[in-house]
């Protein structure tokens, strides 16, 4: 399947900032879709707020765009009621692990079979670049004039120690890297985590894109049924291995619901009686 499937019919502006990497990002989740044979209309992408939220928008897809830190029960939801569509949460770092950091946590311990991908640009791109979770410790940001104070959030550690069953990082300047493993997680399972690492041109001067080419390195010899292995791998901040860290098939979400003990019926395709929602509702 070509990508240009997922090239909407219409001009459009994409708002980001020339050399930012949510482009390269559109590129990279456009070939894995592709490569991963999933059509448009099987395709439902939801976000949050900010300039990684603003994806779904230049993807041919069913999207819902929500509130700030909403994606991931948006995508649990859509998931468990119609389990053969393919769904993403797409929004940024600070969406994700900040404001949304609590739904983060418990979408890990859920375990909805859906793909959770993650513009991690270390600052907030669309409030102007204040400190975000995944900030560097003393890093100077628009906010923070002497430094950024706090320790960095670690997700792919927080995800692991969750029991998440497919963890991986990836940065926008590799994009063939990227595409392969974004196209492994589509194919997952159950809930994959896919932190992508990208410059941000105007906000963020510290994490350029020679930062990154100096301070990443691909995963190699390493083995993703290791839960041990991945950990260790997770908590090395010199320099940021790239790659799949972890991968062990878990019971789902919709596999262990209550919902479908008695019906393997998606939500979607069962017959309701008008009278029963009159009732519910009255």
């Amino acid at each position: 399947m070509s990508s240009d499937k997922f090239t909407l019919p219409y001009e459009v502006d994409r708002a980001w900032c020339p050399g930012c990497g949510n482009f390269s990002i559109h590129k990279i989740l456009q070939e894995s879709l592709a490569k991963a044979g999933i059509e448009p209309e099987k395709l439902v992408i939801s976000s949050g707020i900010g300039q990684a939220a603003k994806m779904v928008q230049y993807i041919k897809c069913h999207y819902f765009n929500g509130l700030h830190g909403r994606s991931l029960p948006v995508a649990t939801a859509i998931k468990a009621c119609n389990p053969e569509l393919t769904v993403i949460a797409e929004s940024g770092d600070g969406c994700t692990y900040g404001e949304g950091g609590n739904h983060f946590i418990h979408t890990v311990r859920r375990n909805p079979a859906i793909v959770n991908i993650v513009h991690n640009n270390m600052v907030y791109g669309l409030t102007k670049g204040q400190g975000a979770p995944t900030t560097m410790k003393g890093m100077r940001t628009s906010l923070q004039l002497h430094g950024y104070a706090l320790e960095p959030f670690n997700p792919l550690a927080t995800a692991l120690a969750l029991g998440a069953g497919f963890v991986a990082r990836v940065c926008s300047n590799f994009r063939q890297q990227a595409t392969e493993v974004i196209q492994e997680a589509l194919n997952y399972p159950g809930y994959a985590l896919v932190d992508v690492l990208h410059p941000c041109v105007t906000f963020n001067k510290l994490n350029t894109a020679k930062w990154y080419k100096e301070n990443t390195y691909t995963l190699e010899n390493h083995d993703p049924s290791s839960l041990e292995a991945a950990m260790d791998k997770a908590l090395e901040t010199d320099r940021l291995p790239l790659g799949i860290f972890y991968q062990q098939n878990k019971e789902t979400f919709n596999e262990r619901s209550h919902a479908y003990e008695q019906t393997r019926t998606p939500v979607c395709q069962r017959k309701v009686d008008p009278e029963k929602i009159t009732q519910l509702v009255s």
